[in-house]
């Protein structure tokens, strides 16, 4: 869903309903993944951002879409999914990237989210307001 509206934005809700129209999924599997989904999309500039001051000699738009994206998606897990342990998410995303992207992708989507880890963990990354959500409330960041 999020390569399909980075490539071709359209309406959320729309672009949602036409991914699950011919998949048979549970319905946890469709909920966790649509909050996914909006959850990236809603704060998808202020991710960005924060991929960009890890990223400095990659601009967003230069990356591959498919890398994009699930460092984007994996970015907001690591923020507002606290219960999914960071280690499980960057394994997830590296499959991911293996599966649909390039022979880099999975090199390239290790070494950004480990980087964002180390520094989430240290308290070194700082983060956009819209981007402060249960992971710092609990205080896993």
């Amino acid at each position: 869903m999020l390569f399909q509206l980075d490539l071709s934005p359209s309406d959320l809700d729309h672009a949602v309903e036409a991914f699950w129209a011919d998949k048979n999924t549970s319905d946890a599997v469709r909920e966790f993944s649509e909050e996914i989904v909006r959850g990236t999309m809603a704060r998808r500039e202020a991710l960005d951002e924060v991929l960009s001051s890890v990223t400095l000699n990659w601009r967003i738009t230069r990356m591959a879409v498919v890398d994009r994206n699930v460092l984007r998606m994996a970015l907001y897990e690591f923020l507002f999914q606290p219960d999914t342990p960071r280690v499980v998410v960057i394994d997830e995303a590296i499959e991911i990237g293996k599966k649909f992207g390039n022979d880099e992708s999975g090199p390239f989507i290790n070494g950004v989210l480990d980087a964002i880890r180390v520094r989430l963990d240290e308290g070194d990354l700082v983060l956009p307001d819209s981007l402060r959500g249960p992971a710092e409330a609990h205080g896993t960041l």
